[in-house]
């Protein structure tokens, strides 16, 4: 169990991700399009996409 965990935890992306069906691999075909997004968008600030189309600004201060 112990070499199983640690061939998981090595685990990085690769593009047939996308098209296998186990966990793991759809779990990192989701980051990796979650991070993709967020680096070619360029923003820092942290948003929340409204379904109207306007972006939602999250403060620190608003996070409690």
């Amino acid at each position: 169990m112990k070499k199983n965990s640690l061939t998981l935890a090595g685990r990085t992306y690769e593009v047939q991700d996308y098209n296998r069906k186990d966990t793991l691999s759809s779990g990192l075909a989701t980051t990796h399009e979650q991070v993709s997004e967020v680096y070619m968008e360029g923003e820092i600030k942290a948003v929340v996409d409204d379904v109207n189309g306007s972006d939602i600004e999250l403060n620190k201060k608003d996070q409690k």
